[in-house]
């Protein structure tokens, strides 16, 4: 990676984050977001917890996981809807043309979204703690747990990259929004993956997020399994949708 080519990625990480937090209407929605369900969630349905054989040793901490993952996919969401009202502004055509190495421009965005999690992680953590969330985990847990969170940010801002590059309009965000919404919620949310009965069970079983989900509940348990597989699927994720997102700038390049 070359200096003019992380200078372009860093210009256009600025350039977002700069753009995020001088327009209150950009980010505040994403912090409500996951305060909501939060409260909803861990308060609202907190008598889960009580039910025969759900194991976990805090609902709130259990909910907590899953708000984290949700709150950094989204926020990677979000992202791409500023590459898609950037493009459809002609602001995209402009940093293309600024740039040699067009993949800078998708890194800066990812970058950027990456970044903004910084925000998003402590009035969401802080909000768990002082709701009374135990955690039971130590420092490299909390670590991983973080960590999984953060890749599934870069995760979910490439899938919706390479839909914001393909139509290069603000009209194409529910394209982006709805399937994360869905496969979130299509995983083992309310209750630990062995008490879901029904089609959501072989649903969840197959859901990727459910490995991630299970990872982070097992480390913030202090009790750490699966963790490798998590790791390994949501890497997966990533590589897959680099390739839909970097497929999508060539679109962009072709259309102009």
């Amino acid at each position: 990676m070359n200096g003019p080519y992380l200078s372009a990625a860093l210009g256009v990480c600025w350039r977002y984050l700069h753009n995020l937090y001088t327009r209150p209407s950009m980010f505040i929605p994403s912090l409500v977001f996951p305060l909501f369900f939060l409260a909803a969630f861990a308060g609202g349905l907190s008598v889960v917890g009580d039910a025969p054989n759900f194991g976990y040793y805090d609902f709130t901490a259990f909910q907590f996981c899953f708000i984290l993952i949700q709150a950094s996919t989204l926020a990677g969401v979000f992202a791409g809807f500023s590459i898609a009202s950037d493009f459809e502004q002609g602001m995209g055509r402009r940093m293309m043309m600024a740039t040699a190495h067009r993949s800078s421009i998708v890194l800066g965005y990812t970058l950027g979204a990456a970044a903004r999690l910084a925000v998003t992680w402590t009035v969401v953590t802080g909000a768990a703690l002082l709701g009374g969330m135990e955690v039971a985990g130590g420092g490299l847990d909390l670590a991983g747990i973080y960590s999984i969170a953060l890749l599934s940010n870069i995760a979910a801002l490439l899938f919706a990259a390479g839909i914001a590059l393909r139509f290069r309009s603000i009209q194409a965000g529910p394209l982006m929004q709805l399937p994360v919404f869905i496969i979130l919620f299509l995983a083992p949310v309310y209750v630990p993956q062995e008490l879901l009965t029904g089609w959501i069970e072989p649903t969840a079983s197959v859901n990727p997020i459910t490995a991630l989900l299970n990872a982070a509940r097992s480390l913030m348990a202090g009790e750490p399994t699966g963790v490798l597989t998590a790791f390994v699927v949501v890497l997966g994720m990533i590589a897959l949708m680099a390739v839909w997102a970097l497929s999508g700038m060539r679109k962009a390049e072709t259309a102009g």
